[in-house]
């Protein structure tokens, strides 16, 4: 009796495999990518505290402890490049976290299909463009005589005497905006996506009440999407000490380098540029170390104040 108790009793982990097989199976390859270039490199995180040779590799390299630490911490640049990743995130967290979730939600108010669709379909483009191509439309509307150079001089009353994105305080806006505008379509794929799980029927209930647009965005619509919104936002705190590579070294040059020089393009210079690969190690591990902490902090306060959480 035990014996057939226990043999109907099956693992619902194993269960689900037999189940959906073949949807496991088409996860394998990400799975499978993840392991090889996410996970297994990581054991690369040793050579921050080696004073790392090619030649020898890992085994053969001598190990300094926390020399480049020490290096970095006591460097010029520590300061600089940490200020203006932390700057340049928070201030594209403010700007540019919002920006998809009011666009989507002004997406879902439009009543007409075909419309839609294509306002939607435009809005992705950007996304697609290749950031050699963005960073020169950027440079060439940021000229002299570019079109936001004209905005610009015209609002301000300023002369542009050199390129605008190489006048001072104007590289963070730019990047930001020019940020948004290429992601802000495809960022708000996934708001849409959360809203189209609302039950249409809340929605001609409150019709029916008298509940004006406004009043069904605040009171169904953003409730119905806060968990999205709640764990997406506390994936982007912990990218806080994060900043991409490609678009601020396209961007950078001595004019503006002041406000463009980030953790990512200093590791770049130091650990490609000048063989540093050590003591590029250990900026990149300060800088994941310490998103990995914000990530946890953040994660802990969404739980107790919201219930979402991501583990």
């Amino acid at each position: 009796m035990d014996i057939t108790a226990n043999a109907g009793k099956q693992n619902p982990f194993s269960r689900d495999i037999r189940r959906n097989k073949y949807l496991y199976l088409m996860i394998l390859p990400v799975v499978a990518w993840y392991v090889l270039f996410c996970y297994l490199p990581m054991y690369g995180i040793v050579i921050a505290f080696q004073e790392y040779n090619i030649t020898q590799g890992i085994p053969g390299s001598p190990w300094v402890g926390f020399k480049h630490f020490i290096d970095f911490f006591s460097g010029v640049y520590a300061g600089r490049v940490t200020y203006n990743t932390l700057y340049l995130n928070i201030l594209g967290l403010l700007i540019g976290f919002p920006a998809p979730i009011i666009f989507a939600l002004l997406l879902n108010e439009i009543m007409n299909r075909r419309f839609k669709r294509v306002f939607q379909s435009i809005s992705y483009m950007p996304y697609f463009i290749s950031l050699v191509v963005v960073c020169g439309l950027l440079r060439m509307f940021c000229a002299k005589d570019g079109a936001l150079s004209e905005i610009y001089m015209f609002v301000t009353g300023k002369q542009v005497v050199q390129n605008l994105i190489d006048t001072p305080g104007m590289y963070r806006p730019l990047y930001i905006l020019s940020n948004v505008w290429q992601s802000v379509g495809f960022s708000s794929i996934i708001y849409l996506s959360a809203i189209s799980s609302i039950n249409p029927e809340i929605y001609e209930a409150a019709v029916i009440d008298g509940a004006g647009r406004w009043a069904r965005i605040r009171y169904i619509t953003l409730p119905g999407i806060e968990s999205t919104i709640v764990m997406l936002f506390i994936l982007a705190l912990g990218g806080l000490m994060s900043a991409p590579l490609e678009k601020p070294l396209l961007l950078m040059n001595p004019a503006n380098s002041q406000d463009s020089d980030l953790i990512s393009t200093y590791v770049y210079r130091q650990g490609l540029m000048f063989m540093q690969f050590g003591y590029g190690a250990a900026v990149g591990l300060f800088q994941s170390s310490i998103n990995f902490v914000i990530l946890l902090i953040a994660n802990k306060t969404a739980e107790k104040t919201s219930g979402y959480n991501i583990f």
